[in-house]
């Protein structure tokens, strides 16, 4: 929870009975904040522009924006920050809303932290976009793409070499080798900020090319559009014609027949063309469900490449980094600190810092340990609560389809040994337990026992891309 100067008793009082004066107020204090945290390009195109509402008693907080690009841009770069700044104004949890500015009916409002609206099934694929965005489709004028997001601002490690590899290799030689590239993994790794580098990077060299970031729930809007507005040609000539196309989260073509009909068509002329195409999705291409298969083996035909969690060295590293854009030194003692608690992706990194930050400013103390501490008490409160070496036998015992009592029993099958050593690994990862502790909570094994097994699994998830997955998806399991 963000610790900061509250707005006064005063201020609420005046915010029930006259709202404007007071969410002008809450509104110009979280805008001063966020433009000293944000480069000024960045703070004049995403913020400046946004409108606000606010509920009489500060609890709500509504952002218009002026379109659903817009909208998801703010959504994805800067949700967390802005809650932030509201939270260190009003002194407790804002809920903030994001909703398209009015155009000929009320916007709909689209909770900040809402779940993702599952795939559809094709027959609601022609009601996936709202009416009132459906203006008759024209070509993008631009190319999408967030100019912040480059290869110089992405901390390389071990978790994204290989991606980061194949990224700039296309950037410098589009429509030649690993096309189309297929970029996988979990949610905030850094695959779209690789998409974003890799069209940056093209542009930067060839300031003629034509190209397109977009989300593949746009692309299905455009689809419908098209398919309501009978502007197929118009369509086409908006995508066929792109140099180099990127597009975000292909798993949600699922179940979208004529999407996925479109997009393979699309597909299909940018390679015959040598146009390049990078793709993103949250599963390798043969592990897509309700895809057809002859797009399945499109995407499988280039390179495809996994971004892992990022390993503890790369997450300092990317912790004093996005300090220093933020005007702030993180001394390494504290973003070891902060790395060994966050570990599940870098979004949830960057969340962590911005509170430390946050925290730190507005009580005037010192980035330290006892201050990162203070400002993410409420992370560490959750975890320590949840995650108990029983919680983590259970959870693997269950992963791995062996019985919880195997995790302490003498039995030495690889199929019962491999799964104990990984719940050990993960107790020592996730817990405060010392090893001789663990070793007491797996049938009284000693300490070296567990030290063999946190060696062993610790080097080996470095190397294996299988076992590096699965421990990332028990972590999140742990973590609720």
């Amino acid at each position: 929870m963000y610790e900061g100067a509250p707005l006064s008793a005063t201020v609420k009082t005046a915010a029930a009975n006259a709202q404007d004066p007071a969410a002008q107020q809450l509104w110009q204090t979280c805008l001063a904040q966020l433009a000293q945290q944000l480069p000024e390009q960045q703070f004049n195109t995403w913020i400046k522009p946004l409108k606000v509402e606010v509920a009489p008693d500060l609890s709500r907080v509504t952002l218009f924006v002026a379109n659903r690009f817009k909208l998801d841009g703010v959504r994805a770069q800067y949700g967390a920050q802005i809650a932030a700044a509201l939270q260190a104004a009003v002194g407790e949890p804002v809920q903030l809303e994001l909703a398209l500015a009015p155009r000929r009916a009320t916007p709909r409002v689209v909770a900040e932290h809402a779940p993702r609206t599952p795939p559809r099934p094709l027959a609601d694929e022609m009601a996936y976009a709202e009416p009132e965005l459906m203006p008759a489709p024209t070509p993008a004028p631009h190319s999408r793409l967030n100019p912040a997001l480059t290869f110089a601002t992405l901390v390389e490690g071990t978790a994204n070499r290989m991606a980061r590899s194949a990224a700039m290799h296309v950037a410098a030689q589009p429509g030649q080798m690993y096309n189309p590239l297929f970029i996988y993994g979990g949610v905030g790794l850094g695959k779209t900020h690789l998409m974003h580098a890799v069209g940056n990077q093209l542009l930067a060299e060839r300031a003629s090319a034509k190209v397109r970031y977009i989300h593949a729930e746009q692309f299905v809007s455009d689809v419908v559009r098209a398919v309501r507005h009978n502007a197929f040609e118009s369509f086409k000539e908006s995508y066929h014609s792109l140099d180099l196309l990127l597009i975000d989260d292909v798993q949600f073509f699922a179940n979208k027949d004529r999407t996925q009909e479109e997009f393979f068509n699309a597909f299909e002329a940018l390679l015959a063309k040598k146009s390049h195409i990078v793709m993103t999705s949250d599963t390798y291409p043969k592990g897509l469900t309700n895809i057809h298969e002859r797009l399945v083996s499109r995407f499988d035909a280039g390179l495809s490449v996994a971004i892992e969690p990022p390993e503890l060295e790369m997450r300092v590293a990317i912790l004093i980094n996005k300090a220093q854009a933020e005007g702030a030194q993180m001394p390494e003692e504290v973003a070891f600190f902060v790395a060994k608690n966050v570990r599940s992706n870098v979004r949830e990194l960057e969340g962590a810092l911005r509170k430390v930050l946050a925290y730190a400013r507005f009580n005037a103390k010192d980035i330290s340990i006892a201050a990162a501490r203070e400002a993410l008490r409420d992370l560490l409160s959750i975890q320590n609560r949840q995650i108990s070496v029983e919680n983590i036998q259970k959870t693997v015992a269950d992963y791995y389809k062996i019985k919880v009592a195997d995790m302490y029993s003498k039995k030495r099958p690889a199929s019962i040994a491999r799964p104990r050593q990984i719940a050990m690994y993960l107790a020592k990862e996730l817990t405060q337990k010392s090893l001789p502790e663990i070793g007491e909570l797996f049938g009284g094994r000693d300490h070296t026992t567990v030290l063999h097994a946190v060696r062993k699994i610790g080097g080996e998830r470095q190397q294996l891309t299988e076992l590096n997955q699965e421990l990332h998806v028990l972590e999140q399991t742990l973590k609720g």
